[in-house]
């Protein structure tokens, strides 16, 4: 058995600032690559905790857990006394995948919980957040590696997305899968899971009917800089037109008032958290004189007023469709459930 340690291991290793990937999974991908790239061969003794924790001025914890999980997957061995080496397993090349999210929010980690569950503990995943900022989403884009199977983006921005369509025809259609909704001038044959917005709000409404019926009005929360499309007040507008309701756009929930026989819908989680402190202030009931609703079912909704009626699309289903996507190397389009959850707020 060889079990010689190369000085050149840790030129193989790579921690890339801008992702949100854990340290110690970055290690792991870091390991897996150098032995599929041949640059680091079966039975190859690995530098020792401390070792790698020095060179690499990480955490001995950090690298402790990296050979843990990799341990746990089969990858590496230990022999007492001797250290950590890879084992002597037949190589595939590993779904390799750039995760690109526009924002870190509860819907959206149950995404990304549900989209690594499914494509399992051999794939690896690099996943990076731009915070709906353009032009951090085409630095990103623009410095990405060339060994990605596949590109799995959710394609949301506050301003300049207009040229989103121009970066991400860039990258190979076969390896791209796009979520949440598409992106104009994206061009050929590549993955979808979406949701449909104007559709969705118009029937998640329209199964509230029973229950709007005693509102006079119906006002949606939808500022004037906002990542959300345009879609859901094409939706929004439709239905209250086709069912006789006054309806009005709120830029600014802030300075609006509350106003009584009136249904509130937010988007925003921050635009909700100003909404409910209003309308408790205003002393009308909630349910009775006012009524709420809002986007994207989270735990916490159950339990606010009493629970809080939600109109939502399947998060955990839009990750796991991404995720067997990938894994079957799917290019079609895909609409995402959508449904109403209705609560005491209405």
């Amino acid at each position: 058995m060889d079990m010689t340690l190369s000085e050149n291991i840790y030129s193989f290793i790579e921690f890339d600032d801008y992702a949100i990937t854990p340290k110690y999974l970055q290690l792991c991908n870091s390991i897996i690559k150098a032995v599929e790239d041949g640059k680091i061969t079966k039975e190859y003794l690995l530098p020792s905790i401390n070792n790698f924790s020095y060179e690499l001025e990480i955490g001995r914890n950090t690298v402790e857990k990296a050979y843990k999980h990799l341990k746990k997957r089969g990858f590496i061995k230990s022999v007492p006394g001797k250290g950590y080496f890879i084992s002597d397993l037949q190589m595939e090349k590993s779904i390799r995948v750039c995760l690109i999210f526009n924002k870190l929010s509860v819907h959206k980690k149950i995404i990304y919980d549900a989209f690594t569950k499914a494509l399992g503990v051999n794939a690896m995943v690099d996943f990076y957040i731009y915070n709906n900022d353009f032009s951090l989403f085409k630095r990103l884009l623009s410095r990405r590696k060339d060994n990605y199977s596949h590109f799995v983006i959710i394609p949301h921005f506050l301003e300049g997305g207009e040229h989103a369509n121009e970066i991400i025809n860039t990258i190979p259609k076969e390896k791209l899968i796009l979520m949440s909704h598409l992106v104009e001038g994206v061009d050929g044959s590549y993955g979808a899971v979406i949701e449909e917005f104007e559709k969705e709000i118009y029937h998640a409404l329209t199964d509230a009917l029973p229950r709007l019926e005693k509102y006079k009005s119906i006002h949606i929360i939808f500022p004037e800089n906002t990542y959300h499309p345009e879609a859901i007040l094409d939706g929004f507008v439709r239905f209250c037109r086709d069912n006789h309701f006054n309806h009005h756009i709120i830029r600014n929930i802030d300075i609006a008032p509350i106003q009584r026989s009136t249904v509130y819908i937010s988007l925003m989680e921050d635009d909700l958290v100003v909404l409910v402190k209003k309308v408790l202030e205003s002393g009308y009931t909630v349910g009775a004189e006012i009524g709420i609703i809002s986007y994207n079912e989270t735990p916490i909704k159950q339990i606010i007023l009493n629970g809080i009626t939600t109109i939502s699309a399947d998060f955990k289903f839009m990750g796991e469709a991404a995720a067997k996507y990938v894994k079957e190397g799917i290019r079609e389009h895909l609409a995402v459930p959508f449904y109403l959850t209705l609560r005491n707020s209405l």
